[in-house]
């Protein structure tokens, strides 16, 4: 018999996760050093618990959500949003969670209001105690951001005053105004695309990704992801320059949105406008929203030489798992070609990545959004560099426009799932004990889910006897 489910029920389940997961954060989380506690302590172990008893408390509400949404009376998108911003609620004043990325933004902010290179200097030469905050294999480095959103953080950083809780607050709330532009462009990509506009909105908005790592992590995801969805949105709707700055704008908060720009040239061929026109118009466009923000911003182009950045030895990325394989081998070997390894599988992962999105524009151009969702999952996936939160950069295209019933969706269901579980709310490496901690939140919350479920259908058992 099927566990009953409606929207009301959906949206208490996971608002009850979203709740126990910033209750946990606040010892758990991605807390500022001084109220930091040691990960064995009692407070820290319960609270990695009823974190991760919250996470899947909000991976199982959005998984029955996603079988009302494909049912015969799907919730409208209206509704839709309510369930949404009812689930961001708690996370609204959390600590960070899963990273301490957004203690970086607000550093180079300051650094930038302070008039220093902050692509040539990591935080480490602000000094003070807000660049202790940040994680320390990012205090060396410059900022890979472009100047967009280097602005918004030196803003930010004029209006706090430095002040760490004022900040936290203020980045969450522009990675909020991010969400919400992805929101509202998702309902529209979908219809112009002959998508559900209720699947859309809950793979692309609901998602658990962006509600742990947009919402609670606070990344500028989601000012790039936001104004790339708006820029689609305007493009599709015949304001074709309007729509290459928007996406000009979000490849100056982090590059990859560039891609963006080539679903403007050809919706405008669609549209009828010639090849050498539609292109010419874009890199105009481009070019002198680039030059003006970058003057406006003070930064310089130095964040083109700092893309390098995220790359870290310790990432996950596919191809540093291989170099990394390697590397090992040769070394085992004795082969003076083992500090070579883990570039060379960078260089590949590029190449393929290059590779895999000319095939795709070839064989999508006729569907020039869609093709952009997956060329940016290359990109993640191929890159030199992976976050949980990257998967983001395609899933939200793609849910906007990827037929309802194929079988796309689902993997990239499958992916949210097992991602969401991957980083720890301190965003720090995992020892055996917290690895164990995590796993018994979570087996926690599905026993109760268990026990609900059961309690659910005795009932209706017992008339059906």
């Amino acid at each position: 018999m099927a566990f009953p489910v409606d929207l009301r029920r959906c949206q208490i389940l996971g608002l009850a996760g979203t709740a126990c997961l910033a209750l946990g954060g606040e010892t758990a989380g991605a807390l500022p050093v001084g109220d930091l506690l040691h990960p064995a302590s009692a407070r820290a172990a319960l609270g990695l618990v009823g974190a991760y008893f919250g996470v899947v408390l909000l991976i199982a509400a959005w998984a029955l959500l996603g079988r009302l949404v494909r049912g015969p009376r799907p919730p409208s998108p209206r509704a839709l949003l309510l369930v949404l911003a009812a689930w961001a609620a708690p996370l609204l004043l959390a600590p960070p969670l899963f990273s301490r990325d957004v203690y970086s933004y607000l550093a180079q902010g300051a650094m930038v209001e302070a008039h220093m290179d902050v692509y040539a200097h990591g935080p480490s030469r602000l000094g003070g105690p807000l660049a202790d905050e940040v994680a320390p294999l990012w205090r060396h480095t410059g900022a890979p951001y472009g100047p967009v959103f280097l602005a918004v953080a030196a803003a930010l950083s004029g209006l706090t005053r430095g002040e760490l809780p004022a900040g936290l607050f203020g980045m969450r709330l522009v990675a909020l105004a991010g969400v919400a532009l992805m929101a509202a462009a998702l309902p529209r990509l979908a219809r112009h695309g002959g998508a559900d506009p209720s699947a859309a909105l809950w793979l692309g908005a609901l998602n658990p990704l962006v509600l742990l790592h947009l919402v609670a992590g606070a990344h500028n995801d989601a000012v790039m992801l936001g104004l790339l969805g708006v820029g689609l949105v305007a493009a599709l709707g015949r304001w074709p320059v309007i729509g290459a700055v928007l996406v000009t704008l979000a490849a100056l908060v982090k590059v990859p949105a560039v891609l963006g720009l080539a679903a403007v040239v050809v919706l405008q061929v669609r549209a009828g406008r010639s090849p050498a026109k539609a292109l010419v118009t874009t890199t105009v466009a481009a070019t002198v929203t680039t030059v003006a923000a970058t003057a406006a911003a003070g930064t310089g182009y130095g964040w083109v030489g700092a893309l390098n950045t995220p790359v870290s030895p310790q990432n996950w990325a596919l191809t540093t798992l291989l170099g990394r394989a390697t590397q090992a081998l040769l070394e085992h070997l004795g082969s003076d070609l083992a500090p070579l390894a883990i570039p060379a599988w960078h260089a590949l992962g590029i190449g393929a990545a290059v590779a895999a999105i000319l095939l795709i524009w070839v064989r999508l151009r006729p569907r020039p959004v869609y093709a952009l969702g997956l060329s940016l999952a290359a990109v993640a996936a191929l890159g030199p560099a992976i976050r949980p939160w990257y998967a983001l950069w395609g899933l939200f295209l793609i849910a906007a426009t990827a037929p309802t019933s194929t079988s796309v969706r689902h993997r990239m269901a499958g992916v949210t799932g097992v991602l969401a579980l991957c980083v720890l709310p301190s965003g720090g490496p995992a020892d055996t004990g917290q690895l164990l901690l995590a796993v018994s939140g979570g087996a926690l919350a599905v026993v109760v889910l268990c026990q609900a479920h059961q309690a659910e259908l005795a009932p209706a058992m017992g008339r059906a006897a």
